[in-house]
């Protein structure tokens, strides 16, 4: 896959630290969720390709293929992608403030690395995109954290 050192590094090194330039209170350009609930969002993201989480196929299993062709290219997300499994209001905040629920992702993160570091043929399975192996979650999780970064007009390049 195109560019996989890259978002490997931009997801180790890069990520947090991106994340932390967001005030609290930033615009975000479409969407419902605030920068915190965003964050919070990606920590049971980030639980579910690290394996903590552990959630039914939440699709019709034809579409999984298409859905993993999808991973492999370098199309982002579109904004304001559907998700049967958010309620339609942002839920209550699970942290006092937005520094601690970075510091939770910062830690579901190297969760995820140690999870296929511990075992490289791990296979786990995401609700919309079926199972998935280390390349197509690093290609998963890129195009999220990113989506979300371009939610609230963070620029980044983009592979």
């Amino acid at each position: 896959m195109e560019h996989l050192q890259e978002k490997i590094h931009f997801l180790k090194q890069e990520y947090i630290p991106t994340l932390g330039t967001l005030a609290p209170d930033a615009t975000r350009l479409w969407g419902k969720m605030n920068v915190q609930q965003m964050v919070e969002h990606m920590v049971d993201y980030m639980q579910i390709a690290n394996g903590k989480t552990q959630l039914p196929i939440a699709v019709d299993e034809a579409i999984i293929p298409r859905m993993q062709a999808f991973l492999a290219t370098e199309k982002p997300m579109r904004e304001n992608t559907p998700n049967s499994l958010l309620p339609d209001e942002p839920p209550a905040l699970k942290h006092d403030n937005l520094a601690a629920a970075i510091a939770e992702l910062e830690q579901e993160v190297k969760a995820f690395f140690v999870a296929y570091e511990l075992d490289p043929a791990l296979k786990l399975v995401h609700p919309f995109f079926g199972a998935l192996g280390y390349e197509l979650q690093v290609q998963l999780l890129y195009k999220h954290c990113t989506h979300h970064l371009r939610q609230f007009g963070v620029i980044i390049a983009a592979f």
